[in-house]
């Protein structure tokens, strides 16, 4: 009988993440009875497959509570619970800088105008979000604290980042780690526009094209995934997804780490399809 794996997202995810088509083709000819499952149907029996593997759960960050309990409650699960619990809220770019890492200078919750850091424009973002909800990009210093302050009264933890100037020339670059390894760069086109405020319908799916990281890139993104394992214990991720952008001094900093539902960018890289369902084989031969 073949090992069952589940490949789990939400409602809307599994109607749309272009990398399912790929990861379930790849899978299936690998040898595994692969199923697309949503995470909160209640009906499924998570003791029935080998695997289950999370994929694109988009709802996540405004039904975070009932997400973590139910990946506490699936046996055979990755990336596991206990990484989806410190990934989920972005606070964890605390315990990258605190062990040494570069990341974008985060403000937490500010108040007034000298703690802004030096820049010509911000982003406020809530610390748990998901394709760029409630984010925005602003010039005026009052605008991102009216933001910060309308986060905080809805009882969530608001992020400022300075706009590093490099994103809309450069782009971010997602550094694809599956399996344990470096697989892959994608270079996404920038998404917040200057002026347009907060939307909720902006697609960071759409300017995508394959990328060659630089040394200083691989370094950082390297360091970044190796560091991991010392700050969550258990299983080592079966895939990370590391998102750059440059500082006004050109060095490479962590705007993202993405551990619970990374697009891989599969469309634009196909045969990393395979280096997943190698990494699959690699977590049931253990």
């Amino acid at each position: 009988m073949s090992e069952r794996v589940a490949l789990v997202g939400s409602e809307r995810g599994l109607r749309v993440d272009p990398d399912l088509p790929l990861a379930g083709t790849a899978l299936r000819q690998a040898g595994y009875a692969v199923d697309l499952v949503r995470w909160d149907d209640s009906t499924v029996d998570w003791d029935a497959y080998d695997l289950a593997v999370v994929r694109s759960c988009w709802d996540y960050a405004w039904r975070l509570d009932e997400f973590l309990s139910w990946a506490g409650s699936v046996p055979r699960l990755r990336n596991t619970a206990e990484v989806l619990r410190w990934n989920t809220d972005k606070s964890y770019l605390r315990d990258l800088e605190r062990v040494g890492l570069p990341v974008v200078p985060t403000v937490w919750d500010p108040v007034r105008g000298e703690e802004l850091p030096d820049a010509a424009e911000w982003v406020v973002k809530p610390s748990v979000s998901a394709g760029s909800r409630d984010t925005a990009r602003w010039s005026e210093p009052a605008a991102a604290l009216a933001h910060v302050a309308q986060l905080v009264l809805a009882g969530r933890t608001a992020m400022l980042q300075p706009y590093l100037a490099s994103v809309d020339d450069e782009g971010e670059t997602a550094m694809l780690f599956i399996g344990g390894r470096f697989s892959h760069a994608v270079r996404k086109g920038p998404l917040l526009a200057r002026g347009e405020g907060v939307r909720q319908d902006r697609d960071s799916r759409g300017d995508l094209t394959r990328a060659r990281p630089t040394a200083a890139q691989r370094e950082v993104a390297e360091a970044v995934f190796a560091a991991i394992g010392e700050l969550v214990p258990g299983a080592a991720p079966l895939y990370a997804r590391i998102d750059l952008v440059h500082d006004d001094a050109g060095r490479p900093v962590v705007l993202e780490l993405e551990l619970t539902e990374p697009s891989l960018f599969l469309p634009q890289v196909p045969e990393a399809a395979s280096s997943l369902a190698g990494a699959v084989e690699a977590e049931l031969s253990r």
